[in-house]
């Protein structure tokens, strides 16, 4: 195995639950009572933008609820939509543990809207373990394309075999392979635990 130098992690479904998935927008509709299959295609065609920083979080929340009257604010929905954020213990232990070791340079890679990933980055601490953040609101592309992980290598000049990217969805981790960097698609802490001391990783 290739000595690793440096970590991205990716962080929705890895050390947290997704920002907003379709889940929480299920329950949102239920909770809310509004129409899911009409909010539904007003997300699919709005979330894009938002995702890769286009658009704001009340613009989007504009496209997809707030073109004419609802019973319930603007601030009660985004309270809703943070409230969905819960971190992973398990996992979040063994990015504790990586970090403390100080040998490794670790960043994110992750897709989120900007208000959630602002939120997220503050609201978890996610700072004690990241030095950068290369989110999709940021970096105005999204995985699973290239372009994302080639701004990561590129910024920080980092040899791509010698970095270990981390995600929960396979489609994710083709790109990063590509380019020469290692990958772990991430199940299950246990199984995370095992897959880095492959890596000789002390977990």
């Amino acid at each position: 195995m290739p000595k690793i130098t440096t970590f991205f992690w990716d962080i929705g479904g890895v050390i947290l639950t997704n920002g907003w998935d379709r889940e929480s927008r299920k329950e949102a509709a239920a909770t809310f009572r509004f129409d899911w299959e009409e909010f539904e295609d007003r997300h699919d065609l709005s979330f894009p933008a938002f995702d890769s920083g286009l658009i704001t979080l009340n613009e989007y929340l504009d496209r997809t609820l707030f073109y004419r009257a609802r019973s319930f604010s603007r601030e009660e929905f985004t309270a809703f939509m943070f409230a969905q954020s819960k971190e992973y213990p398990e996992t979040r232990a063994i990015l504790d543990k990586v970090t403390s070791a100080q040998e490794y340079f670790i960043g994110a890679i992750n897709n989120e809207p900007l208000e959630l990933n602002q939120y997220r980055i503050e609201a978890f601490n996610l700072r004690r373990n990241f030095l950068v953040f290369f989110s999709s609101c940021y970096v105005r592309s999204r995985k699973p394309e290239e372009a994302i992980f080639r701004v990561a290598l590129e910024v920080t000049q980092r040899p791509p075999e010698q970095c270990l990217f981390i995600d929960d969805r396979p489609l994710n981790l083709e790109s990063p392979r590509k380019l020469g960097m290692n990958t772990i698609h991430h199940q299950n802490a246990e199984q995370l635990r095992a897959e880095l001391e492959k890596y000789a990783v002390a977990v």
